[in-house]
């Protein structure tokens, strides 16, 4: 991660405003863009980064580092008033020639990292950001989180977007003093901004959503334009679902450890070659095929599809580490592969996107099941296929100890007619149900004997508290399965032509 801490603070505007100076001179798409096919990428990414925005219509609306524009009449269009800030003064009146018939703009050359920031706390619904903390140092970046959070009103939004770990554009520079940092250093200041009012309400941000820009992914198999969206919420109001999977069930640790389990990049039964191998080729995958992953984990499996079947694959999940980690692992692959830190319930694609839904052990966290396979139905196009794998119960009262499994994971399970029952009742024909219940039981032997084999090697990593646990929840879903009380269910279906 580039860090910006070594460098004085007036030494770092200073550095990024020459940089700005230089890049700015023609005042070009190519110059804000730094790639020679700015004009090509713009077509496609700009609608797309404005429909990940929040609705706004009406609202009051301040963009930071707005530049010549490319966003401003855009945000003008809906936004009730727009505030369109550039610390270069050539760009802003640029743009402001381009979009000042606009009456609902108004224009400011300031530095954001100034104190007399024109911004009044409390006024804002949308914050807009299109590369620009990758211009300042992690003190200005963590310092700027604060001051946002202040000016936004309750519920207010922030959106942003940054290039990770390395440039995107080809634009020859004789210095380039951007970070280029780990998508995680943002995700992480802004998950630990918080502030108090004077009231003594406290107030942090939610992440709504986190994902690579697909204009990038397609055109330059670049994954690493990453964007984030963030809501001001009361501190109370955010210690739902989402933080139990990041802070418990898939806390960054945990995950690691899972993989020991299941294989490096897998978190669900038998990883790669004891089960993802298997049901893949159960999809029929044809190249240019469009995938949807539903909790899709840290990605492995996405990627073994867009590699070896040529498809485009969406995955998405809530948890912000486990698609952190798949943003990272990402970068460099040479297949399009896209990932969204999203509630599965709150996704909206249009009707006949996908030619494949895929979801593996990831249903069991779901409790209106129902309305989410409805959901399915409308996204897959005609004659596509659904494969979802998922944890079961078998019929009648489960022990106190599987009660307890369940109530500790969160997890709401059926039993395999049931699950069956709902996915006809969405639409789907052409219905497998399958119990794998024996193949769980004896992949969950083969995953205890690998880890038995590498003991001191796991212990070594993490802990022999560590072992002992995983090793217990094992043999206690063996048993589970064994006696038939937690099954294991593959079920595959299809939407008619």
């Amino acid at each position: 991660m580039a860090s910006g801490n070594s460098v004085n603070v007036m030494d770092e505007r200073d550095i990024q405003k020459s940089y700005w100076v230089q890049h700015s001179a023609d005042l070009s798409v190519e110059a804000m863009m730094l790639d020679s096919k700015a004009a090509h990428l713009d077509k496609e990414e700009r609608p797309e980064v404005l429909s990940l925005l929040p609705a706004y219509e009406g609202k009051s609306v301040v963009e930071l580092g707005a530049g010549i524009g490319r966003f401003t009449g855009e945000l003008a269009h809906k936004a009730g008033q727009l505030l369109a800030v550039d610390f270069i003064d050539s760009a802003i009146k640029k743009n402001e020639s381009i979009n000042g018939h606009h009456k609902n703009v108004k224009f400011l050359c300031a530095d954001v990292t100034s104190p007399n920031s024109h911004i009044f706390e409390g006024s804002v619904d949308l914050i807009f950001s299109n590369w620009l903390l990758m211009y300042l140092s992690d003190n200005e970046v963590e310092n700027l989180a604060e001051r946002m959070m202040k000016w936004l009103k309750d519920d207010g939004y922030i959106f942003f977007r940054e290039s990770c770990f390395h440039q995107s554009g080809d634009s020859k520079r004789k210095y380039n003093p951007t970070h280029y940092r780990e998508p995680r250093f943002y995700t992480k200041v802004f998950k630990e901004c918080h502030m108090t009012d004077d009231t003594g309400n406290s107030y942090e941000f939610s992440l709504v959503g986190c994902k690579c820009i697909g204009a990038y992914v397609r055109n330059k198999k670049n994954q690493n334009q990453i964007c984030w969206l963030w809501q001001k919420v009361r501190s109370h109001d955010d210690k739902g679902f989402q933080r139990f999977l990041d802070s418990v069930e898939y806390s960054h640790k945990s995950i690691l450890r899972y993989e020991q389990m299941y294989g490096q990049g897998f978190v669900s039964t038998g990883g790669l070659a004891e089960t993802t191998k298997e049901f893949v080729a159960k999809l029929d995958l044809k190249p240019g095929q469009k995938v949807l992953d539903v909790g899709c984990g840290v990605g492995a499996g996405d990627f073994y599809m867009a590699e070896n079947f040529d498809v485009e694959v969406v995955g998405i999940d809530l948890s912000i580490n486990m698609i952190s980690l798949a943003i990272e692992r990402a970068i460099g692959l040479k297949h399009a592969v896209e990932f969204d830190c999203a509630d599965c319930y709150k996704k909206a694609y249009p009707e006949n996107t996908f030619d494949v839904i895929y979801s593996r052990d990831t249903m069991l966290h779901v409790e209106d099941k129902p309305t989410l396979f409805r959901s399915f139905y409308k996204w897959l196009k005609p004659g596509g296929k659904i494969l979802v794998t998922d944890y079961c119960k078998s019929e009648g009262s489960p022990s106190s100890e599987f009660a307890e499994y369940i109530k500790k994971g969160g997890y709401y399970l059926c039993d395999m007619n049931a699950y069956r029952q709902m996915l006809k009742d969405a639409g789907f024909d052409d219905l497998i149900a399958e119990d794998r219940t024996d193949q769980f039981v004896k992949t969950l032997e083969q995953e205890l004997d690998a880890l038995e084999h590498k003991r001191d090697d796991f212990i070594g990593d993490f802990s022999e508290e560590d072992y002992n646990e995983i090793a217990e929840r094992w043999k206690a879903k063996q048993r589970r399965g064994a006696s038939r009380e937690q099954m294991w269910g593959l079920f595959i279906a299809g939407k008619k032509k």
